[in-house]
C-alpha cells in the first residue's frame, strides 16, 4: 500500500504581518487617495474617488494601472486625450506620484487609534510583528520614522519595491519571516484593510483577518465615522465584511484593536487541527 504523511502545525500564533495604510496609520487610508486624484486630475481626467480606492493595497504603478484600465477611466481619458491610457502615461505619472506621495506621507502618519495597544498585546502574545505594504522603499523609509514617533514601530518592514513583484504574490511575506527568523508560515495572520492584503495572506498559506472600518474598504475618517448614524454603519459594515469573507478572509474586525481576541481564537483552532 502506499502511504501519505501530512504533517500540521499544532502550535500558537508566533507572528502578525499588518499592512500600512488604513491598518496602522492613517485612518480611512487617504494618502494614496488624494494623490491619485491630483494625478488623473492634472492631466485633465477627474476620477471618482471609488476609481482610486478600487486597487488599493497593490504595489503604487500596479494601482495606476489598474485605475487606468477601469472603464469609466477609459472613457475619460479617450473623450480627453482621444486615447486610452498608454504605458508612457504610466510611467510619466508614476515619475511624479513618488513626490507627490513622499511630501504627504508625514501627514498621514498619525496612528490609528488601539494600534499601539494591539501591538502590545500581541508581544505579550509572543508574536513579532511584521509589514507589507504597496508604497516604495523610498516612501517607507518618509512613513517608517513618522509613524514611529507616533507610537508604532514594527520588528519589520518590507516594500513592495524590495521583492520581485508586491502584491498579491507573496514574496513581501516571506522576506518578512526570513528578517523575523519565525516559521512555518501557518503560525502568521495577515492583517489589512484591502482585499489583496487578504489575497497576499491567502497566498503565503497563513491566517487572514480583514479590517472593515478603519480603512480603504469603508474609506472614512474617525470623525466622519463616528458621525453616522449605528444603522448606516452597520449596513455598511456588513456589506464589506461579506466581500471580505468573499475574498476568503478567515475573520473580520472593525480595526486592529479587535484583532488580539480573534488571534486566541484562532490558536483554539489550530489545536483542534485547523489550518489556515
Amino acid at each position: 500500500m502506499n502511504f501519505i504523511s501530512q504533517r500540521g502545525y499544532r502550535g500558537r500564533i508566533k507572528g502578525a504581518i499588518l499592512d500600512w495604510a488604513g491598518t496602522t496609520v492613517d485612518f480611512g487610508s487617504f494618502a494614496p487617495t488624494a494623490v491619485f486624484l491630483k494625478l488623473f486630475a492634472d492631466r485633465g481626467v477627474k476620477i471618482k474617488v471609488e476609481h482610486a480606492r478600487g486597487p488599493m493595497g497593490l504595489m503604487k504603478k500596479d494601482h495606476l494601472r489598474a485605475i487606468a484600465k477601469n472603464p469609466d477611466v477609459i472613457r475619460a481619458w479617450k473623450e480627453t486625450h482621444g486615447r486610452e491610457v498608454s504605458e508612457e502615461d504610466i510611467d510619466s505619472m508614476f515619475v511624479d506620484f513618488v513626490p507627490m506621495q513622499m511630501e504627504c506621507l508625514s501627514e498621514y502618519a498619525q496612528v490609528i487609534p488601539g494600534v499601539p495597544e494591539a501591538v502590545a498585546a500581541f508581544r505579550d502574545m509572543g508574536l513579532k510583528v511584521g509589514s507589507t505594504t504597496g508604497y516604495t522603499r523610498e516612501m517607507m523609509e518618509v512613513l517608517v520614522p513618522a509613524a514611529q514617533a507616533n507610537g508604532y514601530s514594527p520588528d519589520s518592514w518590507v516594500s513592495a519595491t524590495d521583492v520581485p513583484a508586491g502584491r498579491p504574490y507573496p514574496w513581501m511575506v516571506y522576506q518578512n519571516a526570513i528578517q523575523l527568523q519565525v516559521f512555518p508560515l501557518e503560525a502568521y495572520v495577515k492583517i489589512g484593510d484591502t482585499l489583496v492584503d487578504i489575497e497576499e495572506g491567502l497566498n503565503a498559506g497563513m491566517w487572514t483577518i480583514g479590517l472593515a472600518v478603519t480603512g480603504n474598504m469603508l474609506g472614512l475618517t474617525e470623525p466622519e465615522v463616528k458621525a453616522l448614524s449605528p444603522q448606516v454603519l452597520d449596513a455598511r459594515r456588513k456589506a464589506i465584511t461579506d466581500k471580505f469573507f468573499e475574498a476568503g478572509a478567515h475573520f473580520v474586525a472593525d480595526s486592529l484593536a479587535d484583532c488580539p481576541s480573534l488571534l486566541e481564537v484562532i490558536n483554539v483552532r489550530i489545536a483542534h487541527g485547523g489550518r489556515p
